[in-house]
């Protein structure tokens, strides 16, 4: 990164954006070049604003992630909405994510109109386009033009990293000339704890089927490294809404709690390079989606 000189060098806040499931979250890993954020085949995955930071000898990236805008129909839908929409307004290059396919879904075409009403950069990012035919991405790359048509282009796979290079050269040319904002060393805000729920979260979407994830969420009850620094140990509540949801997350006899538990131990010890011991209850909390003081204190 020291290698370009300071009058050269760019630096920024990029936005992901997009609708929910289009892989904005896989994007952010694949640029940051490590897990940052979690990934489900589920929507409504991502429920925080999450910073990954790309380090690169000419650019420093500063991508950020964000719940996907969804129709909210409830209380933790509209504050995951509203989250977004700030981020957004924040960026100093937006990159509208979209699925490709043989036309613009309804919820890409919703998200490129609201494009529209930001001043900054743009870029569309046509994702996941080693599911198509080729022939199918000149149209639809013409059917972006036409609805926003300062936007640059660029079709790309977040999953086999295919055109990467070119989505980030073209973020660059629209970064500010600036000093890189964040060390050299990191690559997000998040504290490693956060991470840890996070983790958490993602296997209970892999694990539990039907509505189960969208109504959970992890608190961190205990989160210590013991003084030697060999082991960490983690305890975690997942809040619940009724009690038929505790009795799908904990399963019979307790296996799928338990299998939880050993997905996320095991990526942590991964991620983090040491020796987790972990531990995992589960409480009811009625309706915690529809109150407004829990909905903030579960999803800080």
């Amino acid at each position: 990164m020291s290698a370009a000189a300071p009058d050269s060098f760019r630096c920024g806040l990029v936005a992901l954006g997009g609708r929910t499931n289009v892989g904005k979250s896989t994007l952010l890993n694949r640029l940051v070049g490590r897990k940052v954020s979690i990934v489900s085949p589920r929507p409504q995955t991502t429920r925080r604003r999450i910073l990954g930071v790309r380090h690169d000898a000419d650019a420093q990236l500063l991508l950020v992630d964000m719940p996907g805008l969804h129709l909210p129909r409830g209380l933790l839908n509209q504050q995951m909405t509203a989250l977004a929409r700030r981020c957004l307004s924040e960026a100093d290059v937006l990159v509208g994510v979209i699925e490709a396919g043989p036309a613009l879904a309804a919820g890409d075409k919703a998200f490129l109109a609201e494009m529209l009403e930001y001043r900054m950069a743009k870029v569309i990012a046509i994702n996941k386009i080693d599911r198509v035919k080729r022939p199918s991405i000149l149209p639809l790359a013409q059917q972006c033009a036409q609805q926003v048509a300062d936007a640059q282009i660029v079709p790309i796979s977040a999953l086999t990293g295919e055109n990467l290079d070119r989505l980030v050269d073209v973020i660059k040319h629209y970064l500010p000339q600036r000093p890189a904002l964040m060390p050299e060393q990191k690559y997000t805000d998040q504290s490693e704890s956060t991470i840890a729920q996070e983790i958490i979260r993602e296997k209970i979407f892999f694990a539990a089927r039907e509505e189960v994830p969208f109504s959970t969420a992890v608190k961190l009850d205990e989160f210590t490294l013991e003084p030697e620094g060999r082991l960490l140990r983690i305890a975690a509540t997942i809040v619940v809404e009724r009690d038929s949801q505790k009795g799908i997350l904990i399963g019979a006899g307790g296996l799928r709690l338990k299998r939880i538990g050993q997905s996320a131990r095991e990526e942590l010890e991964a991620l983090l390079g040491r020796r987790i011991f972990m531990t995992l209850f589960v409480k009811v909390d009625k309706n915690w989606t529809r109150d407004p003081r829990k909905v903030a204190e579960l999803t800080a």
